[in-house]
């Protein structure tokens, strides 16, 4: 993959990669899609009975790993994910420490963020300068997501490398509130970039950097996404889920089924020759995971 990739994600804290997924590669996801959320004309015509969920608070059409669609679940430790996330992090030992999908609708609910950084929900330490230590996050888009359907806006280091961990918010005109600036904060927001790309985009960022979300304003308009963080496994502070509260879930046997060992990796599974496996833990592995080809682990 190419460097220059790593460099920019690395000196300016974002980089947008139009198109980084296939058509191939999204299909199996976007066949599912229905089954996740409601359809565009699903939703807009009232038809689809869940439209209530998605009209009171922008976070309520967001869905957390494991997803109900195992194609989606896949998706988020796909071989070009990982291969992107060792590429930008400079390393192969991760884990995926958060995975949701999200879908928003014109009109269902305000969209327009303030700029921010995500680190007050993703880690009990702040975003560390050394290399070895960065959170890697990725909106992948899963749909054409034009300007007017409300693309993420990402603000350069060079505009914010100098800010401090606290406030954290920067309301465009300032406010009020113990993480919020109250300064004037226009030049911030018009130092914008915009992340409106194709499906399959990706737009990598890290966790020290400032992005919003922004309004869809298409008429009968639908953004599909998924939200991604990899970390370093040993930045132990950084976990936003914990996966073994959701591994007794339906959709969680069925991913692992269907997963690598590489992907399991990615959750905390010990790689093939670890010590943790032995006859005693592969039985009771095959016991819990009937369907799971043990063979590299063995």
């Amino acid at each position: 993959m190419n460097g220059n990739i790593a460099d920019e994600w690395r000196t300016r804290g974002f980089v947008v990669l139009p198109g980084f997924l296939s058509g191939e590669d999204l299909e199996p996801a976007l066949g599912e899609l229905p089954a996740m959320f409601p359809t565009p004309e699903g939703f807009h015509g009232g038809t689809d009975e869940r439209r209530s969920r998605y009209v009171e608070d922008e976070f309520d059409g967001i869905d957390a790993f494991p997803f109900t669609s195992p194609a989606f679940s896949l998706l988020a430790v796909h071989p070009k994910i990982v291969g992107l996330a060792e590429t930008l992090l400079g390393q192969s030992d991760l884990r995926l420490s958060s995975a949701e999908a999200w879908a928003k609708y014109t009109g269902a609910t305000s969209y327009d963020q303030e700029l921010h950084r995500d680190y007050l929900n993703q880690t009990i330490l702040v975003p560390s300068l050394e290399d070895r230590y960065q959170h890697l996050e990725l909106f992948v888009l899963l749909v054409d997501v034009p300007e007017e359907l409300g693309p993420p806006h990402l603000v350069s280091y060079e505009h914010t490398a100098d800010l401090p961990m606290k406030p954290n918010f920067y309301p465009r005109s300032g406010g009020s509130g113990d993480f919020v600036s109250t300064d004037d904060n226009s030049a911030l927001y018009d130092a914008e970039q915009s992340g409106a790309g194709p499906a399959g985009t990706v737009i990598a960022f890290n966790t020290r950097t400032f992005h919003r979300g922004t309004g869809l304003r298409r008429s009968l308009g639908a953004r599909y996404s998924m939200q991604l963080i990899y970390r370093p496994a040993e930045a132990d502070w950084g976990q936003r889920m914990a996966w073994a509260a959701r591994s007794h879930e339906p959709a969680w046997y069925e991913f692992v089924h269907r997963a690598t060992p590489r992907q399991l990796e990615l959750f905390g599974f010990p790689p093939p020759g670890h010590p943790y496996w032995t006859e005693q833990t592969l039985t009771g592995i095959a016991q819990r995971y009937p369907t799971l080809d043990l063979t590299p682990w063995r």
